[in-house]
């Protein structure tokens, strides 16, 4: 392989790599919101989620860092989709939260070499499997629907730094 495939192929995964870091500071700063909306039923469940977020960014950093790349800074604050003002709407924010990580997961998946993408899929089924919990209900192929959809948005509301 030629080095300036390689370069490219490397620009492609770092910049996938860097939009799943910017969407794991996003799914971090709404289970912030989740954990203050949630009731006590599932408050540990919103706990696991949250540091399961938390070590995927961190993880995400490092890799980014191995690339070469500057990490991605997370805001200081993201519009949420919908005001987040009972348990209900927080349950609803977290089946969000993961569809949406699902949908950059799945652009990682494409992206990445051999071991990133095990790994990127991997961060995709667990973002599904949330996902599911949170709501009931599963689709069918978690991480697609949601990128078709977000695909024609200019930037997605939840992972979008408040003005």
């Amino acid at each position: 392989m030629s080095n300036e495939v390689a370069d490219e192929e490397q620009r492609r995964e770092l910049k996938a790599l860097q939009a799943a870091l910017a969407a794991e500071h996003a799914a971090v700063y709404g289970y912030g919101v989740v954990g203050g909306r949630i009731g006590q039923d599932r408050r540990a469940e919103a706990k696991a989620a949250y540091d399961a977020h938390r070590a995927r960014r961190d993880a995400l950093v490092r890799e980014v860092r191995d690339l070469g790349g500057r990490p991605v800074a997370a805001a200081a604050a993201y519009a949420l989709p919908f005001p987040v003002v009972d348990s209900a709407a927080a349950v609803r924010l977290a089946g969000e939260l993961e569809d949406r990580v699902a949908g950059v997961y799945s652009d990682v998946v494409r992206a990445a070499g051999d071991e990133r993408r095990a790994t990127a899929a991997g961060a995709l089924r667990e973002a599904a499997v949330r996902a599911v919990r949170w709501r009931g209900e599963s689709v069918a192929f978690p991480g697609l629907a949601e990128r078709a959809a977000t695909a024609s948005a200019a930037g997605s509301a939840s992972t979008t730094p408040a003005p």
